[in-house]
């Protein structure tokens, strides 16, 4: 990808704190997740309190990093004129195993490849200096657990 291409990709940038440290954990290659430490429930996306039991008392904890597709759509033009995927591209809704639902893309499968509750895992890439965000690929037998 040239180097003015990857400039004009849509990164993230957040402006919520907790959000944030989401984008930090997958900067270092982790799928963290909040976890209540009332009830146990797992969250995403971020919170202060839980929606099961009101807490606020929560840790970051470590994803499997595996799920099934529980959804996708697929791109057939680019969304933004230099965005730098390749079309078509599949944007997927991954369950993770440990229950919360999370937006990603895909990767080492072609799109119309895609099935319900096909297994999946996390791999991270780096898309511009200091920035690594998290896609979905099918998952390989006997992989490792994140």
């Amino acid at each position: 990808m040239s180097e003015e291409r990857a400039r004009k990709r849509p990164l993230p940038s957040p402006e919520d704190p907790l959000v944030a440290e989401f984008w930090e954990h997958c900067n270092r290659g982790e799928l963290r997740f909040q976890r209540c430490s009332e009830c146990g429930s797992w969250r995403h996306l971020p919170g202060f309190a839980c929606a099961e039991c009101g807490s606020d008392r929560w840790t970051w904890e470590l994803s499997s990093g595996r799920g099934r597709i529980h959804s996708w759509t697929i791109t057939q033009q680019p969304l933004l004129r230099d965005f730098p995927e390749p079309v078509p591209y599949a944007v997927v809704v991954v369950e993770m195993d440990e229950g919360v639902r999370m937006v990603s893309g895909l990767r080492s499968l072609a799109p119309s490849a895609l099935e319900l509750e096909l297994p999946v895992e996390v791999l991270f890439e780096t898309v511009a200096e200091g920035v690594r965000l998290p896609f979905f690929a099918p998952r390989s037998t006997g992989s490792r657990r994140f």
